[in-house]
């Protein structure tokens, strides 16, 4: 059982827990998920790190209500109990195994999109506490839907807020605020993308237009956290992965975005499944995705 220690409405629906869980936070690298369970019976959740605490023994999860385990998740409390949380899952960030010296001579910027601002923000937190500046985009529908621009404040070089409606910051979206970056002279040696797929793709678009190596999150994707249910099955660089075990970080310039949001939205009814099942033949993984009736 772990203890969730605090609890925090971000936005609508939107909510950060800090979770109780030593081991997993002393063994937590940037770029990491776990598996949360709220009870015995409850469905495995996948999601992305937004903070960890060595010290605390804590682990800090941002989660949308957007399903049945969610909005169970939603209704508990400071001081109640979840049944599992596994992990750290996943690869890290690939940033961490480079050299600190060569880092620090590159220029990295961040776009960030939605929810997707939290699993950014251990990355940017690690650049900060290796004595390396990044910049930051952080995007949304609107000012009432930005996600921890405090917390970005305190550890990037510059931060840049951009709605699609005006109502905060740069008026537009993500990959409109970083066309006027470079436009204005901004030379950016790699781009790190956390966001909506859709939102990843046209990024990962404007990024290669502009010849600027990108790496992209693949976590939107990810169901069962194991690969074993095929959910997170996407085509990278011609070749078949699964975000949740090779990944859930890739290169952004070689993602088939078109195939993986065909087949998250597929993946959301029975029939979709099974279609999908038909098509992949024996690449499509199997393993308590309810393909076969298994829950």
């Amino acid at each position: 059982m772990y203890k969730i220690v605090s609890k925090k409405e971000l936005t609508n629906n939107i909510f950060l827990m800090d979770i109780e869980a030593k081991r997993v936070a002393k063994s937590a690298k940037p770029g990491q998920f776990i598996i949360i369970k709220n009870d015995e019976k409850g469905e495995r959740v996948p999601l992305t790190i937004a903070n960890y605490n060595k010290e605390k023994g804590t682990v800090s999860i941002v989660f949308q209500t957007v399903g049945k385990s969610t909005k169970q998740l939603e209704k508990y409390e400071v001081g109640d109990y979840v049944a599992d949380f596994v992990g750290p899952l996943g690869q890290p960030s690939e940033f961490i195994h480079e050299d600190l010296e060569v880092l620090k001579k590159k220029k990295i910027i961040f776009i960030a999109g939605g929810v997707g601002t939290a699993p950014v923000y251990p990355q940017v937190k690690w650049f900060h506490e290796n004595g390396i500046e990044v910049d930051v985009i952080v995007g949304a529908r609107s000012k009432d839907l930005i996600i921890f621009e405090e917390e970005m404040e305190e550890v990037v070089g510059n931060l840049y807020i951009a709605t699609d409606d005006g109502s905060y910051g740069f008026n537009g979206r993500v990959t409109d605020c970083l066309q006027s970056l470079v436009d204005k002279g901004n030379e950016y040696d790699h781009a790190i993308i956390i966001g909506p797929m859709i939102m990843m793709k046209f990024a990962a678009q404007l990024t290669k237009k502009l010849e600027i190596p990108t790496t992209v999150s693949l976590n939107p994707l990810m169901v069962d956290g194991t690969g074993m249910c095929g959910a997170c099955r996407v085509t990278v660089g011609g070749e078949v992965k699964f975000a949740c075990v090779d990944g859930p970080e890739f290169d952004g310039h070689l993602i088939n975005y078109d195939e993986a949001i065909r087949r998250q939205a597929m993946y959301k009814t029975d029939e979709g499944k099974a279609k999908l099942a038909l098509e992949e033949g024996s690449t499509h993984s199997h393993g308590g995705c309810g393909c076969r009736g298994d829950k």
